[in-house]
């Protein structure tokens, strides 16, 4: 009984620890889920050989380690055996470009190679200075002095010496005609030497000399003042005071005032108009050397022809106006441009009608012209309604030959200088006859 009791006492304080002692066991020697999943593998590598990966045995060299050091030096030399790059023995010149340095440098890397590909010219897509030939020359500065829109500056000047009610005098004639034009050159290529940034964002001006690059803007500034002065000085000495007063007026006009408005209001419209209106009041008072009612008359007839002209232009030019940063009626009041347009061809009519009640044309020209002014209204008419490029398109041409035609019908049906000394015969007649009347 003493025995059974002593096992039963250590076997209770022992079974805690016995516990334990078989967990540790069972951790090291009996089968856990690690060792499954590791008998697993073992099971699919041994059934699959495609799963299984082997390293590829390393071939024993046959060959002595001399016969080595031969193929090396033999692949060496078949490497030094490469054409090299014949050297430039004479010295690079200052002007030679980066794109020839490329070149030259993609040549060496692909000169041994089996197929060579054919490498594109990159000089189109690259900056490069232009140079300037004097073959070139004429035809730049003409196109920097915009030659058409001079040639009708100049046509229109003559047109106002013409209807002058004077004798007609060739010296002064020409003399007008080359100061105004020389005037002409100067306003025109300052206002293009002022707009390089904005011509550079629209179509219509991108290939400008100036903006291209083909004149530096000193050159362009040089001909401006070598046209400008002559050309002012040419018309007060030459002709008269006014006249050149008038000139010189003209370029402060449209180079400081209305270049600069045309990026802030729509009033530069206006003011161009001005500027378009003065040519032939410059011929009238080379001419006769007054500023008269018959001035005024060719004056206000040129400004309101030059709304639908400019506004049927720009019409169809709103997007690079929009991106060029211009400020155009056609861009930001659509509506207000083809109602001027409209307003001002229809006071062509009023005007043509005024020539005869100045004493300047007879009585035909106001029914001659009428045909072409109200041609013109119908098409500022339709323009005004449909508010389309064909519309604007069609007025924009009408108005280039309704200028010439219009002005050829006033200079034909103008009042003749025999008509008006009799006239004035009769008139001082009439007053010596009054004059005797009243004396005793």
């Amino acid at each position: 009984g003493l025995f059974v009791w002593h096992l039963r006492n250590t076997g209770i304080r022992q079974v805690p620890c016995q516990f334990v002692h078989l967990c540790r066991v069972a951790n090291d020697r009996l089968v856990t889920f690690q060792y499954f999943n590791f008998l697993k593998r073992m099971y699919v590598t041994q059934y699959n050989k495609d799963l299984s990966q082997r390293a590829k045995p390393k071939s024993d060299s046959v060959a002595s380690p001399f016969r080595e050091l031969q193929q090396l030096d033999q692949e060496k030399k078949v490497i030094h055996k490469i054409r090299p790059i014949s050297p430039v023995h004479q010295p690079l010149s200052e002007t030679l470009s980066r794109n020839e340095l490329r070149e030259v440098k993609s040549a060496a890397e692909t000169e041994g190679s089996v197929a060579p590909v054919r490498a594109e010219s990159k000089e189109d897509r690259q900056w490069k200075e232009m140079k300037l030939r004097l073959d070139d020359l004429p035809g730049i500065l003409a196109r920097l002095s915009k030659i058409k829109l001079t040639a009708l500056v100049v046509s229109t000047a003559s047109a106002g010496f013409a209807m002058a009610p004077v004798p007609f005098d060739l010296t002064c004639f020409l003399l007008a005609s080359l100061g105004t034009g020389l005037a002409s050159c100067a306003a025109n290529s300052i206002n293009q030497f002022f707009e390089v940034p904005f011509d550079s964002n629209m179509n219509r001006t991108k290939n400008r000399p100036l903006v291209r690059g083909q004149i530096s803007p000193l050159l362009a500034v040089c001909f401006a003042a070598s046209c400008g002065v002559p050309g002012i000085a040419l018309l007060t000495l030459g002709v008269n005071p006014l006249t050149g007063a008038l000139g010189a007026f003209n370029i402060f006009l449209y180079t400081c005032c209305y270049t600069p408005m045309k990026r802030m209001s729509i009033a530069n419209t206006w003011v161009g108009a001005v500027v378009g209106a003065i040519p032939p009041v410059m011929g009238w008072t080379a001419a006769t050397g007054t500023l008269d009612a018959g001035a005024l008359l060719l004056g206000g007839i040129l400004y309101s022809w030059q709304f639908p002209h400019f506004n049927a232009l720009s019409w169809g030019l709103r997007e690079d106006y929009s991106r060029g940063g211009y400020c155009m009626m056609s861009v930001t009041h659509p509506g207000l441009c083809r109602r001027v347009a409209l307003r001002h061809c229809l006071a062509l009519i009023g005007l043509s009608t005024l020539a005869p009640v100045l004493d300047m044309t007879t009585w035909t020209f106001p029914v001659i012209s009428l045909p072409i002014n109200l041609y013109i209204s119908y098409l500022a008419f339709r323009f005004y309604r449909d508010a389309d490029r064909s519309s604007s398109r069609k007025l924009f041409f009408c108005s280039l030959w309704h200028l010439p035609m219009l002005l050829l019908v006033m200079f034909t049906c103008k009042k003749s200088l025999l008509d008006k000394e009799d006239k004035g015969d009769l008139l001082g007649g009439d007053h010596g006859r009054a004059m005797e009347i009243r004396l005793p």
